[in-house]
Order: C-alpha cells, then structure tokens, then sequence
C-alpha cells in the first residue's frame, strides 16, 4: 500500500448523532478536510467533498456503505478545492453553495493543484453549485432540516456554517479548525472574531470542523484567543515599522504552537497589517507575497499529504 493510500485509508466515518457521520481525515493539515452526511427517511445530503480523485472516490465508497441512496446534495462550504473538487463523483447530486463560492470556484478554477504539483490530483474537475444562497437556506433530509448559514467574512468571503438544530451539531466547513492553525488570509481577522461569537451562540453540543478532530464548542475559545493574538502582534508590528515576516519571526507561539500549520501565521498577519490599514473584510490581498512569506517563513512549500 503507498503512503498516499495509506494516509487516505486512516480517514473515517463517525457517527455522531443519529443519521449524522463527520468523515474524518487526519490530521487535519493542508488539503485533508473533513465532510459530512446527514442520512434519513431514505434520503441523504453530504457536506463538503475531498482534494483528490482517490480521497473522493474513497469517500464515495465510504458514503454508500452507510447512506439509503447516494446523496442527492452535495453542500459546499466555501471555495477552496480541498473541499470540492470531489463534487465530480456524486454526478446525482445538486451542488449547493452560496453565491460568491461559485463565483469563486468558476474564477480560481483547479489553482490549487499547481500550489502542489507533486501531489497526484487524479482528474479532478470543477463542478460549480447550481443551487446558490445568500444569507440563509433551508435543506430538509428526510426527517431532518439543516440550516445552512452565511454569518459574514471570515475564513474567505463565501463560507458556509451548515447547522442541525434538532441534534445540536454544527458543520463548521474552516470558519472553524480543531488542532490546526486558523487560516483568514483570504477573510478577515475582524470578520472571523464575529462569526466565531455567532456560531458559539447556536449552542451546539457536537462541532464538526473543517479541519481537526470533532470537537466540542470549546473549539471556538481556542479560535478566539488565537484570532485576538494574531491582531495583537499586528498592531504591535505596525507601531513598530515590522513587516509581517518580521513580526512571524519574532513571535512567541506559546499555546498556538502545538497547532498544525503554524506557518499560517505570517499570512494572517498580512490580513491583521490589512484591517489596521483600513482595508475592508474580505478586500483583495497581494496573495503572491503573502503566500511567499509564509513559504520563506516555513523554510520549504508546507507538506500536503492529500
């Protein structure tokens, strides 16, 4: 068995609540996403896809060992290919998402796999939403109705939190990560902080995150303290004429550096140096400098095991 195989066979399907499974993949670091399925009165919805072919397909497989019928919708939570290119392999689905996810999937298209041209893609493909929302969306799955929410710029500008009130579980998609550094580089500190209060006030007993193991809300206190820190040293660096690579380098981790993918530091600090300049949530970044620094930072491209 390869590595890759043997990486993507370590993912699993938990059940969580009655009809409702996380499918996680450890551990969690870049391209290795969580998704979800909700099963019942013979119906299924799924939530979120996975990076590769393999990882897809392999979920596929997963899915139909527990599911009635293969899901006929298939939620995106945001943009970014580690969560949808999979969409490809449930052609009986309607892709849901919000209305800037497939704006953004349609422009950014398979970027992602040039970032890590060594990984083996498979044939992949873009399958945009062709169900969108705005604000709010309701999803019944048989007896059971997901909430799907936008609560504002956060992780990236399109995220989608989906909640399921009857069971108290809450798919976060990466407006929320457990164990894994935050990363709002093409969000918004002060946006993440907002949306992060909001999700804690849904009250939910079970947290599904993107990334990370399944978690209880206390995933939101560590998101918090991680985000205050991030606009602390920013401010810091501002007053003292640092850039973000600088401030990185000097930074004390202290409790955050037990956290996957701690590079991602240097990029969200280029959003905190954003938002102290005045730039709105979510305005468009220099992406190109700021994934470079946090390149340099790390000292190598960061590992995807996808």
């Amino acid at each position: 068995m390869t590595t890759e195989s043997r990486a993507a066979a370590n993912a699993r399907l938990h059940e969580i609540a009655d009809g409702v499974f996380a499918h996680v993949q450890p551990d969690g670091g870049w391209c290795l996403n969580n998704a979800g399925l909700i099963t019942s009165g013979g119906d299924s919805a799924l939530i979120d896809t996975a990076a590769t072919e393999a990882r897809a397909r392999r979920l596929r497989d997963t899915v139909l060992a527990v599911a009635p019928a293969p899901p006929r919708v298939v939620v995106n939570t945001h943009s970014h290919g580690d969560h949808t290119f999979g969409n490809f392999v449930f052609p009986e689905a309607v892709v849901v998402g919000h209305e800037r996810t497939r704006a953004e999937m349609a422009e950014i298209g398979l970027h992602l796999t040039g970032l890590w041209p060594d990984v083996c893609w498979g044939d992949v493909e873009v399958v945009l939403p062709t169900l969108t929302f705005r604000d709010r969306l309701t999803l019944t799955v048989g007896g059971t109705t997901a909430e799907l929410m936008h609560l504002g710029v956060a992780h990236t500008t399109n995220d989608t939190a989906v909640w399921l009130p009857e069971h108290r579980v809450l798919f976060t998609g990466d407006l929320v990560m457990a164990g894994v550094t935050p990363f709002v580089m093409m969000g918004s500190i002060t946006g993440s902080l907002a949306v992060t209060a909001r999700l804690r006030a849904l009250g939910a007993r079970t947290v599904v995150p993107g990334h990370g193991p399944v978690s209880g809300p206390e995933v939101f206190d560590t998101a918090e303290r991680y985000l205050v820190w991030v606009r602390a040293l920013a401010e810091d660096g501002v007053a003292a004429g640092a850039t973000p690579l600088e401030v990185a380098r000097e930074a004390d981790l202290g409790e955050f550096a037990a956290l996957l993918d701690g590079e991602r530091l240097v990029a969200n600090l280029h959003r905190a140096y954003a938002e102290a300049a005045g730039a709105a949530e979510g305005a468009a970044l220099d992406v190109a400098t700021a994934f470079g620094d946090l390149v340099e930072y790390h000292g190598s491209l960061p590992a995807c095991h996808a």
